[in-house]
């Protein structure tokens, strides 16, 4: 198993975890989150990589991994993938090159899985 599958398979189990806790502001935030990734005055594949992009700035692995996949799963690129990692690198300054390059080993196991388009 590799390390994007482990990622994968943790979330999903700590997740329901979470939902068994059965708190309705946890619910909320959930589907708020669920609900801003969806087509409004920007399309749903836009906000993916505006959230690749604003992960990689906070420094958040796991958010990087997440969105990753969405965005391979939508259609992007490897090159417009690294392009994007390039501006959270600028805004975000040289801070960000270790996610930068988790990053690209997460892009490899997706090339790897056949899910993303190289």
């Amino acid at each position: 198993m590799n390390r994007l599958q482990e990622f994968r398979d943790k979330r999903e189990r700590l997740n329901d975890k979470i939902f068994a806790l059965d708190n309705l502001g946890v619910k909320r935030f959930f589907n708020l989150d669920t609900n801003t990734y969806k087509d409004g005055a920007l399309d749903g594949k836009t906000k993916e990589l505006l959230g690749l992009v604003a992960s990689a700035v906070l420094r958040c692995n796991d958010c990087i991994d997440y969105h990753l996949e969405q965005c391979a799963g939508l259609g992007f690129t490897k090159d417009e993938l690294i392009d994007a990692m390039n501006v959270a690198m600028l805004v975000g300054g040289s801070i960000v090159i270790p996610h930068f390059r988790h990053a690209v080993e997460t892009l490899e196991i997706l090339a790897e899985e056949g899910k993303l388009s190289v």
